[in-house]
Formats: C-alpha cells, structure tokens, sequence
C-alpha cells in the first residue's frame, strides 16, 4: 500500500537521523574530554615559567594532533551527507504519491462575490471569531445577518459557561425550547436537569430535592425511565450520595462534551449546521480533491475541463456531506439539472421537464402519466421545488 511505502521510508530516514545523532554527540563528547584533559595537564604544571610555557606548548600541540586524527569536520560532514541522502529518497517516495500542483484541478465558478463574501463572514461568527468577522464585512462593504452573529454570540457564551462548569445558562435555554428538544429526541435537559438535582443533594436538602424531581424529572418518567428511578431513590441518600448505591451521579462531569452537545442541539433547532457552510464545503473538497486531480490526468485538454458542466461519473461523498435527495426521472432514467429540471404534474407526481415534452408531442396533445395514468395537457405542468430535493450537483 501507498501508506506502507511511505512509512517504511520514513523509517529509514528516523534510523538516519538517530544515527547521525548519536555519532555527533560521542565526538563532541570524545573533543570535550580531549579538552578537559589538556586543561587540567596545563594546570598541574609547576610555577617555573619557562619550564610551564614548553610543557603548555607541548600540552597544546598533542591536543592540536589528537583533534587531527579525530577529523571532526569530516565525520560530521559524512553523518550529514548519510543523512541528507535518506532524506532525499524520502521526499521523491512522498512527490511520487502526492501532487503538489492542486491548481490543476480549478475551475472558474460563477458566484456572486457578495454572497461568497456573507458565507466567509458567517463562518468567522460560527468560529466565535466575531470582531474579525466585523471587520471582514467593513473591508468587504457588506452586510451579514446581525441576528445570525447575535445567534452565535449567545451560544458561545453559554458554552463559555458550561466549560467553567456554570449550567444555569444552558439549562434555562433548554427550558425555554423543552418542547422543540424533545422533538429532536434530545437529552440535553435532563442532563441538566439532572446536575442541578445532584447539586441539591450534595447539600443534603431532601425535601427540595423532591420538590424539584416533580416539577422538572417527572416530564420525563416516561422516556427515560431507569435514569429518573434511579434518581428518585438516591434522595434517601441526600448529603451523603458518596455513601450510596448511586455514586454514578457524581462522577466528574465531562463539560467538554457537554458544551458540544449543546453547540449541536442549538444549531439544529437554529436551523444551522453545526460546522457551517464554509467548513462543510472546504471538508468535502479535500475529499473529492483526488478524484479531481486524477479526472485532470485523463482529460485532454484544459478547456474541456472548464466547460464541463457535469462530472462524467458520480462522486461518491461520505453521509455527512450529504444533504438533499437527486431526482432521477424515471421516465429517462436521468439526473434532473438547470437545464431539464422537475416538473410537477396535477396529479402530484414529478417527471423531468423533457419527459413531459415528449410524452405530450412538444406540448401538442395530452399524455399520460406514467405513474396513476390520469391524462393531463403540457400547460398544467408546473415546476417542482423540494426543499429534499437536489437538481444538480
């Protein structure tokens, strides 16, 4: 495999440079030492000037030949050139599996600067980086949903909270959207819910913890069950939970992964993904970006490439990236686009817009639908909008 490849040769170049290491670190100790010991021959000598200046003289040039003889320069040079040399291979194994030119695979896409510039500034709102982003728009002469940056300064700030282990905030919005949360099969607020029943408990109040389990754990008796017997029972054990069959509840809380939770359940009862439409498109064209380099190798000529309206084959996206269903007329058997988009027919069924034409003659007699069989004349033809259904990709 690719992957096996480049290890095994990175592997080599690692054993190059441990090598090389430790080579360069015995000579430099070996010159040290040789050093040292000059040093302290030269200090030994006695306080007869003369006598010392030939002995030091004598002390210097043995040390001078003994650094001759260990050629310092060409060892280090030769554990570089090893070194240099691995390194080298590595890089042309790495240029051989990778392309470094991925302009190849551009192409010119109509699209309305001031809505590309809106996508960047909601992302800098979505990343919580929201005087960028203000600036962004100024620089641009642009305007962005206030409310969409509003939206987001109030969930970074509830998330700020949950990770200084504050609920409050994020249980009252939880709350205040109970019945939109239970729609979403969500268990957000019993989570909370159930850190601010443990609270009390900790403080030994029995009664308002019971209080508090009717008014807030009771709605949710029905669907989780196990979790709110258990919690009801461990009331006997207020003030003391440490000493109790229920120790479960006072585990740590993962606030991290709780305020990522709450980030997911916020953004999809906003309507708004999680990640945003800038990271979602950069995310999903690194992964179709090989497939696009290697479509580049097979096409002739650049110009083809850029006056492509369709991909000659599927592009096969994993789930996440996926968003809305293709219409496939099942009358031709083709993928609805621009150019021959869904058509609605009185009877509630869809074709493609050259189906109907030629099922009707170029709208010169009635025709039939393919489905239910109920006659209907080109002019009662509408076009189909889904907010499900992808016409092109």
């Amino acid at each position: 495999m690719e992957v096996d490849t480049l290890k095994n040769e990175f592997d080599r170049v690692v054993k190059k440079q441990k090598l090389a290491s430790s080579r360069t670190i015995d000579l430099i100790n070996q010159i040290e030492k040789e050093i040292e010991q000059a040093i302290g021959a030269i200090q030994e000598n006695g306080t007869d000037r003369d006598a010392a200046s030939n002995l030091n003289h004598e002390i210097l040039t043995n040390l001078k030949n003994t650094l001759k003889e260990l050629v310092p320069v060409k060892q280090l040079e030769s554990c570089q050139k090893e070194m240099n040399t691995a390194l080298g291979k590595w890089v042309k194994t790495t240029e051989k599996f990778f392309i470094n030119d991925i302009s190849k695979a551009y192409k010119n896409v109509d699209m309305e600067p001031h809505v590309l510039n809106e996508i960047i500034a909601n992302h800098l709102y979505q990343e919580a980086l929201f005087d960028i982003g203000d600036n962004f728009l100024g620089e641009a002469s642009c305007l962005a949903s206030i409310k969409l940056k509003q939206l987001f300064q109030e969930m970074y700030e509830i998330c700020g909270a949950l990770r200084t282990e504050k609920f409050e905030p994020a249980l009252s919005w939880a709350m205040k959207n109970h019945d939109a949360l239970l729609q979403n099969d969500s268990c957000l607020e019993l989570k909370l819910h159930q850190l601010q029943f443990v609270e009390i408990l900790k403080q030994g109040k029995r009664d308002e913890a019971l209080q508090y389990a009717r008014a807030y754990l009771a709605p949710f008796a029905t669907t989780h069950k196990d979790v709110i017997q258990k919690l009801i029972a461990s009331i006997l054990w207020a003030g003391r939970l440490d000493q109790s069959p229920y120790t479960e509840f006072l585990v740590p809380t993962n606030w991290e992964k709780l305020a990522e939770e709450f980030a997911q359940q916020f953004c999809d009862l906003k309507g708004q993904s999680s990640t945003g439409p800038m990271g979602m498109t950069v995310a999903a064209g690194a992964e179709v970006l090989p497939i696009l380099l290697k479509l580049m190798t097979v096409l002739t000529a650049k110009r083809e490439w850029q006056s492509m309206k369709e991909f000659p084959f599927p592009l096969d996206l994993r789930r996440e990236f996926q968003f809305h269903s293709v219409f496939i007329c099942p009358v031709l058997r083709e993928q609805g686009s621009d150019d021959n988009p869904p058509m609605l027919l009185p009877c509630g069924h869809v074709l493609s817009k050259q189906s109907t034409a030629k099922l009707s003659k170029s709208s010169s007699r009635s025709f039939k639908c393919p489905y239910c069989r109920s006659k209907h004349w080109h002019l009662s033809v509408s076009g189909f909008i889904s907010e499900d259904l992808l016409l092109y990709d």
